[in-house]
């Protein structure tokens, strides 16, 4: 016999990844010691998204100043709005 049916025992009864698949069900594999996640779903080291979303400010769609613009240009389009119903 081989000393490998021996030793799957702790791999099996392991906690499972909470992933999900394309198909819909959840992922079979283990998860990474301490982590909720397998090595394929995020549970490697250095995995993810970097800390405090770094990403997100690279386009400035979403500052102060571009929201602010938005939001008087939004006004002032309503005003031509109204303004060229009044003329009807």
């Amino acid at each position: 016999m081989s000393a490998h049916i021996g030793n799957t025992g702790p791999m099996l009864a392991s906690p499972r990844c909470g992933a999900k698949t394309r198909s819909g069900g959840a992922s079979r594999s283990p998860a990474v010691h301490g982590k909720k996640r397998c090595r394929m779903h995020g549970g490697a080291p250095g995995s993810g998204a970097p800390r405090a979303n770094r990403n997100a400010r690279k386009h400035g769609l979403f500052t102060r100043d571009a929201i602010a613009e938005r939001r008087q240009i939004r006004a002032l389009l309503g005003e031509a709005r109204r303004f060229l119903q009044a003329m009807k």
